[in-house]
């Protein structure tokens, strides 16, 4: 399992252009999207909503919301991965109803007072988007598992992605798109990453 698990990292990579014209199967995309269902995340508040797009018509117009990067328009599907903002409130009944059944009982009533706390003293914004990026990496590594290639989008205009997907701004934050699909390139002979020697220090 560790070496399998070691195998797909490595042959993962951000793939640029798709077959356009070859469809993702249902049942992988619902395992990708398992994957970032069942994702960690801070106080167990899953601060995420998944918005998949497979129509071209869709794909198309969020293509231009991108900078026109090709992989947008020929993937065989988008993710658009929202970060939760509003339901994030430590009043909300979502924040309230996830941390009841994350801190059950009498560990509630510190958890909220914890979780108070930390909403006051944070960019919330931030965090949700740093925590939903968790979940798509995890859904990355699914969709190699499954011999499917992908590559992360971060460049768009929000605004464009918001006005594009009807979204409401108070509600959410456009925190990745995610294209998904099959590689009409060649992948990479190896991956290139800095050396461990040069990433990492022992204390």
């Amino acid at each position: 399992m560790k070496q399998e698990l070691a195998d797909l990292f490595r042959r993962r990579y951000a793939c640029h252009l798709f077959q356009g014209d070859r469809p993702i199967q249902p049942d992988d995309l619902d395992f990708i999207l398992e994957a970032g269902r069942l994702s960690p995340s801070s106080f167990g508040l899953e601060p995420w909503k998944f918005v998949v797009l497979r129509s071209p018509r869709h794909k198309h117009a969020l293509q231009g919301a991108c900078f026109n990067q090709p992989q947008v328009g020929t993937a065989g599907a988008l993710v658009v991965i929202l970060a939760k903002l509003a339901d994030l409130a430590p009043d909300s009944d979502y924040a309230r109803q996830l941390l009841a059944r994350e801190y059950p009982g009498d560990q509630l009533d510190l958890a909220m007072s914890n979780y108070r706390g930390f909403h006051g003293a944070t960019d919330v914004r931030a965090w949700s988007v740093t925590q939903c990026h968790i979940a798509a990496a995890n859904m990355m590594t699914a969709a190699t598992a499954v011999g499917l290639d992908s590559c992360a989008i971060g460049g768009f205009n929000p605004a464009e992605v918001k006005a594009l997907l009807d979204i409401d701004p108070e509600r959410y934050e456009v925190a990745l798109i995610l294209a998904l699909g099959y590689c009409a390139e060649e992948p990479p002979e190896e991956k290139l990453r800095l050396p461990l020697s040069e990433l990492v220090e022992y204390r």
